[in-house]
């Protein structure tokens, strides 16, 4: 059975910077589209980015392009995002999503003005 734990959620003041980690046990990252997603208080979910399994194409919100870099170490079974000049509106619950179908527990991250 495939699992995705996230973690390195947090506090941050806005403009700081903050790197998410999802690990994948139970399969073979390589074989995903890895996705990260976030939920802000209130609202629906929402796609961030995503990134093919060899990891040479990826694909970001228009709201996190050139803040936001998702990358991936297959060895690892590992998929990391990078968040770079944070804002409030950033402030989220962020779930790491293989296939379009495992989702992780998700990690929260506060962004204060």
């Amino acid at each position: 059975q495939v699992q995705l734990v996230e973690s390195g959620g947090g506090l941050v003041q806005a403009g700081g910077s903050l790197r998410l980690s999802c690990v994948l046990s139970g399969g073979t990252i390589s074989d995903y589209l890895m996705t990260w997603s976030r939920q802000a208080p209130g609202k629906e979910r929402e796609f961030v980015a995503t990134i093919s399994g060899s990891g040479t194409t990826s694909r970001y919100a228009d709201s996190v392009k050139g803040r936001f870099t998702i990358s991936r170490d297959n060895a690892r079974n590992t998929v990391t995002l990078q968040m770079s000049s944070l804002k409030p509106e950033d402030t989220a619950v962020y779930y790491c999503v293989a296939g379009g179908i495992y989702w992780g527990q998700g990690t929260r991250v506060t962004v204060s003005s």
